[in-house]
């Protein structure tokens, strides 16, 4: 190494340390060498390239991180968030699972973003875990009706309110059922503006936090006792394997139309994938053919699920290709 080299080398690692080991920004390191920043960019650049500075990470986390890559790739998604809890049983997975998506939700929501809130116990168990976060004019509002009479804690108006109680802020009421008797009974509550105000602001909201619903017996709107075992039934026969919000997808991902349609309240699946970030949470082996469906069909942005889910999911699309 010739003296010219050896002091560009001495130099890169004096600026390497300033930085990485001292904690200096690159703004200081360009004030007290006298060098501009973008040179001090240029150099930290370059001590890497040359193997001066070696970057190791230690990670815990590289087999969900594996699982992760490959059903974004897989899927065409933004991001997956893999919860990895080793001999655990499904109630404490879905505990971790509710805690991840509501690490992720804190980090994700910004000042003055409106937050669209799903209806659903898996949504509910994320509002529970949520801690505050200094965040300004945040507003929360729920993006379907309720179901039923039962003041269930898991109502989108309930989940709405316990996530703006968490983050001290402000949130809407959506005074209407998920399900009513008739089209003609939709047209009238939509005619209230104070129920047509709230879904506009549902349709304008930044962020969404959704579950995804398997198309049986357990299914939230067949629990709720708006929909019949024998309309549910319908719907499979119709090709439906998935439930988000008022919408039913088939096993490609494709809306299904369908007459109960006309009777729903809330935002349709459509109107869901407008939204800018939507973070999708749900996990566990009876919703893998509807997680893969809404995965196919472009419905969210971030699935949060959990390791053998994801297993699932991927051996799922292997086995089962898209039509």
């Amino acid at each position: 190494m010739n003296d010219v080299s050896q002091e560009k080398t001495r130099l890169l690692v004096k600026v390497s340390t300033m930085y990485y080991l001292d904690g200096m920004n690159q703004q200081e390191i360009s004030e007290r060498l006298g060098i501009s920043r973008p040179q001090v960019s240029r150099m930290l650049a370059a001590a890497k390239s040359e193997g001066i500075v070696q970057i190791s990470i230690r990670n815990p986390y590289s087999e969900e991180q594996a699982y992760e890559r490959a059903i974004a790739e897989t899927f065409g998604i933004h991001d997956v968030i893999v919860v990895h809890v080793p001999g655990a049983d499904r109630q404490m997975i879905d505990l971790h699972v509710a805690r991840a998506a509501s690490a992720l939700l804190e980090s994700s929501i910004k000042d003055r973003d409106v937050v669209g809130i799903m209806a659903g116990r898996t949504i509910a168990s994320v509002g529970k875990e949520m801690h505050y976060a200094d965040r300004k004019d945040v507003q929360f509002v729920p993006m379907i009706g309720g179901f039923g009479s039962d003041g269930g804690t898991w109502h989108a108006n309930s989940n709405a309110r316990v996530f703006a109680e968490r983050f001290k802020s402000r949130h809407l009421l959506l005074n209407a059922p998920a399900v009513v008797a008739s089209p003609q009974a939709r047209d009238f509550f939509l005619n209230e503006s104070e129920i047509s105000d709230v879904l506009e602001a549902a349709g304008k909201v930044s962020l969404a936090l959704i579950g995804i619903g398997q198309v049986s017996d357990q299914a939230t709107i067949v629990r709720s006792g708006y929909f019949s075992d024998e309309e549910m039934q319908d719907m499979r026969t119709k090709g439906a394997v998935c439930n988000i919000s008022t919408s039913f997808l088939d096993g490609s991902g494709e809306r299904v139309h369908y007459d109960g349609e006309a009777r729903m309240i809330g935002l349709t699946i459509d109107e869901i994938k407008a939204i800018p970030n939507v973070i999708a949470i749900a996990s566990g082996e009876d919703k893998v053919e509807a997680i893969v469906s809404a995965l196919r069909g472009k419905c969210m942005d971030v699935l949060v699920t959990d390791m053998d889910t994801a297993k699932q999911l991927l051996d799922w699309q292997r086995k089962h290709p898209a039509r």
